[in-house]
């Protein structure tokens, strides 16, 4: 895909630094990285820093056209982005942590409410085809790239919770099969829904609350020093994903959606009621077993995916019921 559109000055510079080769004489074509005050000042939450983030990132996975491949290792792209990258994740320390207990931050996962308000209830309940099909575009950033993220954390486990990490990401993947990948699955049900189903051919239109769902996956997953918190955010999506995958599942039911957008989420339901119980059991218990040091790190990915999850969901919802699109640019 080609780059996004700028939204702000530092997100506005590394575009169009990026359009240049790496080490090459920027400056004299008025293209240099971001720095200096526009860095230390961003809103670690906005469009302008998450974007940003977004397109750092997305040079560890499928690229942007016209981009240099060398970019991705470039060091000063690497500075900037640890800059960026100290921002959100000092913001999402303070504002999100409320556990230091993996076990207590899990815990608090594993009841459904009985009067839940989520993005799921709504659509399930009275959600419009309309409003359905924003919610997928939205979440196409994160769907078509599923389970890549969390495979940066293989080498960085051990014995049961390296295979139990495997196992479930063998699973997001097809088992072996193509067309069972869970991304192409997701891609399926876009193209259902009359719905672009290119990989991020909706990034200028999502939010950045979405964007920061998205970079806290790639932020957890590339650093081995957060391998306990990409951990616990992994645990996180596979406990709530069942019972929010049968409520999606049934609103597509009721707007009318091909079996193919259905077949998405009831796979969901119960392939990720046993992730869950994999992740849990053999990934956490093993890896805190082996590195008990990590456990205050496990319970910020909980807190942390269910912090910003909520935030975007929150977003979403708001904008709803006010009558107005959720997106930047409209379907």
């Amino acid at each position: 895909m080609p780059l996004p559109t700028a939204r702000g000055e530092v997100s506005g510079a590394l575009v169009d630094a990026l359009v240049h080769e790496p080490g090459g004489p920027m400056s004299s074509r008025g293209a240099t990285l971001p720095g200096g005050r526009s860095l230390r000042e961003a809103d670690p939450y906005g469009d302008d820093l998450q974007l940003a983030l977004y397109v750092c990132y997305e040079l560890h996975y499928q690229g942007f056209s016209g981009v240099d491949d060398a970019w991705e290792w470039d060091p000063e792209l690497l500075r900037t982005r640890q800059a960026l990258e100290r921002r959100f994740l000092d913001a999402l320390r303070s504002d999100a942590t409320t556990h230091d207990d993996p076990d207590a931050a899990v815990s608090g996962l594993l009841v459904e409410p009985a009067d839940g308000t989520g993005v799921s209830h709504f659509l399930r309940d009275e959600g419009e085809r309309w409003q359905l099909r924003e919610y997928i575009a939205h979440r196409s950033l994160y769907q078509l790239k599923e389970a890549d993220p969390q495979v940066w954390v293989l080498p960085r486990l051990r014995g049961r919770a390296k295979a139990a990490m495997a196992a479930v990401e063998y699973d997001e993947f097809g088992a072996g099969h193509g067309d069972r990948v869970h991304a192409e699955l997701f891609a399926g049900l876009m193209a259902d829904l009359g719905l672009d189903p290119a990989y991020n051919h909706y990034l200028d239109a999502t939010s950045a609350r979405m964007l920061a769902v998205v970079n806290m996956m790639s932020l957890l997953g590339l650093h081995r020093a957060l391998r306990g918190a990409l951990v616990g955010h992994f645990a996180t999506v596979e406990i709530t994903s069942s019972p929010a995958s049968d409520r999606l599942a049934r609103a597509l039911r009721r707007l009318g959606a091909g079996e193919a957008a259905v077949f998405f989420y009831t796979e969901h339901v119960e392939a990720d009621a046993v992730h869950e119980q994999v992740v849990r059991h053999g990934v956490i218990d093993d890896l805190l077993k082996r590195e008990p040091g990590l456990a205050a790190d496990v319970a910020f990915g909980v807190d942390a995916t269910v912090f910003l999850e909520d935030r975007f969901a929150d977003e979403v919802l708001d904008t709803w019921r006010k009558g107005r699109s959720s997106l930047r640019v409209p379907l």
